[in-house]
């Protein structure tokens, strides 16, 4: 019986310290205890067979352990995939895809569904879509590289740089910043009148459902803008004199005062950037976001070549739209998959912590600084869920993202520092709400997961 007492608190010694070692963490007040306990039981005139028969049931209690912790987190993830699964299926889903990651890679991914019903193509990491207001975060990148580049600052009058005047007929001495471009609270405003003709159709190139694009139509969405390019168009909608040009394309306060969720601010800014650098904003993103990414799947143009790799973008189970671009395409146009955006993920993570091969440390530092204060908000903004940084939105229960809608898209991109993890969706089908889909993927990365093997 002594014996045993004596293997058995000996098995929970060589435990410890192979425990100690692997975590590489023994302090002075261990030393004395193993020092204590080597001295009373004289452990060093063990028999060869008892030491190797200890070091055998501590590993064998270690694999243990760390088999337990892969096992929760596997476990873990199949509830997602099960939870996912029942939102799928309840929200008649055509297909989508979720990809969670660490600072490393990813730790696990998950498809579901279809690219395209008909044809059954699944709908899979390497599906291509855009990916709405979800390519916002690329702005704010950008504009936080125009910065670094030197060509304006979050401070300077827009004014300076455009080669027309924006004047806002409800404040017409207004002074409209780069960042109050990047917050939402320029006074620039979606008119409904106007701003859904900016999106362009092409019936041709793809089979569509005639009732889904009527729907589309009876929204607004009847391609009257005849303009083709960002350079033709904002003169015509923000100067005066322009053909849609109107006092409804702007708030009523002064610029900084009323927070208005804006599409057309969004890509007047990145149209900035296109002024200073000489370059389309699409060839700017790809030098300094996609190509250091190593997004070679990614872009900014309807690729009419590789519509076999692109979802449908459905209405229903039933109808799709047509596929379809815009002349502000920065603010909702980047075509994507999830092993992508991916990538882009994990480098703005990264970037967080310290790597910049992005951005600098303060670049980082400024894009994810609140732009509002509790004490003194913009009208039209509530601070009880979330605030602003530059274009991304800083949850208050400590995540950062962006989500992302239009027809036949769903979007969602986030990471929570706290945990080291990250999270993407994309579906090929509006959802009037896709807060149960965020829900399972905020719920999935509040608590640390082991990195997939």
């Amino acid at each position: 019986m002594i014996f045993l007492l004596i293997l058995t608190a000996a098995t929970i010694y060589y435990l410890s310290v192979s425990i100690s070692h692997f975590y590489n963490y023994r302090n002075k007040y261990w030393f004395r205890f193993e020092f204590s306990f080597i001295k009373y039981f004289n452990l060093y005139a063990m028999s060869p067979i008892i030491k190797r028969y200890l070091k055998f049931i501590s590993f064998i209690i270690i694999v243990s352990l760390l088999a337990s912790g892969g096992a929760k987190g596997q476990s873990k993830f199949d509830t997602l995939t099960k939870r996912m699964q029942t939102l799928f299926l309840n929200d008649s889903l055509p297909g989508l895809s979720v990809v969670l990651v660490n600072t490393k890679g990813i730790v696990y991914q998950k498809n579901f569904g279809y690219a395209d019903i008909a044809n059954k193509v699944p709908y899979t990491t390497a599906t291509i879509q855009n990916i709405g207001s979800v390519s916002k975060t690329l702005i704010a990148v950008a504009i936080m590289k125009a910065v670094e580049l030197k060509y304006f600052t979050l401070e300077t009058d827009i004014n300076d740089i455009l080669p027309f005047k924006v004047v806002n007929p409800n404040a017409p001495n207004g002074r409209i910043t780069v960042r109050e471009l990047t917050n939402h609270t320029s006074g620039i405003v979606d008119n409904p009148a106007i701003y859904p003709d900016t999106y362009k159709f092409f019936p041709a190139i793809r089979s569509y459902s005639q009732s889904a694009y009527d729907v589309l139509q009876s929204l607004g969405y009847r391609q009257k803008v005849t303009d083709t390019s960002m350079k033709d168009f904002f003169p015509n909608y923000l100067s005066p004199g322009g053909k849609y040009y109107k006092s409804e394309n702007f708030g009523k306060g002064s610029p900084g005062s009323t927070s208005s969720y804006s599409n057309g601010a969004s890509a007047l800014a990145a149209y900035l950037i296109e002024v200073k650098s000489g370059l389309s904003y699409a060839a700017f993103t790809t030098k300094y976001i996609l190509r250091p990414m190593k997004m070679a799947h990614s872009g900014w143009v309807l690729d009419t070549g590789k519509l076999t790799t692109m979802a449908r973008p459905y209405y229903d189970l039933d109808r799709s739209f047509p596929m379809y671009s815009w002349i502000t395409y920065p603010e909702g146009g980047l075509r994507t998959c999830t092993a992508d955006l991916s990538k882009y993920l994990i480098g703005i993570m990264n970037g967080y912590n310290g790597d910049t091969t992005l951005l600098s440390n303060a670049s980082y530092k400024t894009m994810f600084t609140k732009q509002f204060s509790n004490e003194n908000p913009p009208l039209g903004i509530k601070l009880t869920h979330r605030n602003k940084g530059i274009f991304w939105n800083l949850y208050n229960d400590g995540t950062i993202g962006h989500d992302g809608d239009d027809p036949g898209v769903i979007s969602f991109l986030f990471f929570n520092p706290a945990t080291g993890l990250g999270g993407i969706f994309l579906c090929n089908k509006y959802l009037p709400n896709k807060q149960p889909l965020v829900d399972l993927l905020l719920d999935a990365t509040n608590t640390s997961l082991p990195a997939k093997n």
